[in-house]
């Protein structure tokens, strides 16, 4: 069973779209950008793209953004910080960091579909400075160290 629950969303641009699911059962719904007019993301370049909306996110909560596999695999564009996250806290507009990955320029179209929002629970931790942490069969084996299998 899903887990349904109220977010508030307010339009902060009258052109703004709001966020819809896929399908019955999609974990991320997508984000529209909110542009008068399509615009251009040069090859390996990053442009912020507006959506237009912002939200109000449950304590306990967290928007992450996340890419939209058919934009990234068609036309290379994917936040450039792989994932973003809105706080609960936060209530200014969600904006998408698209950086294109590819050898081609790339342009966005308004109201096309440039990332996809999962909203998820999160746990805070409770930091505690100790001198010693417990030993573990891994201890500080890095990147790599299990191998193939």
């Amino acid at each position: 069973m899903i887990e349904k629950i109220p977010v508030n969303i307010k339009k902060i641009k009258p052109n703004a779209a709001i966020p819809t699911y896929g399908s019955t059962n999609a974990a991320g719904a997508d984000l529209y950008a909110c542009l008068d007019s399509a615009i251009v993301v040069k090859a390996n370049e990053t442009v912020m793209v507006p959506t237009g909306i912002s939200l109000e996110l449950p304590e306990g909560y967290a928007g992450l953004i996340y890419a939209r596999s058919g934009l990234a695999s068609k036309k290379g564009l994917a936040p450039a910080n792989k994932v973003g996250v809105v706080d609960s806290d936060y209530r200014g507009e969600v904006m998408v960091a698209l950086h294109n990955h590819s050898k081609q320029d790339a342009e966005v179209e308004p109201k096309e579909r440039i990332a996809q929002l999962v909203i998820t629970p999160y746990i805070m931790g409770i930091f505690n400075e100790v001198d010693e942490l417990s030993d573990t069969e891994r201890g500080d084996k890095g990147f790599g160290s299990t191998g193939r299998k």
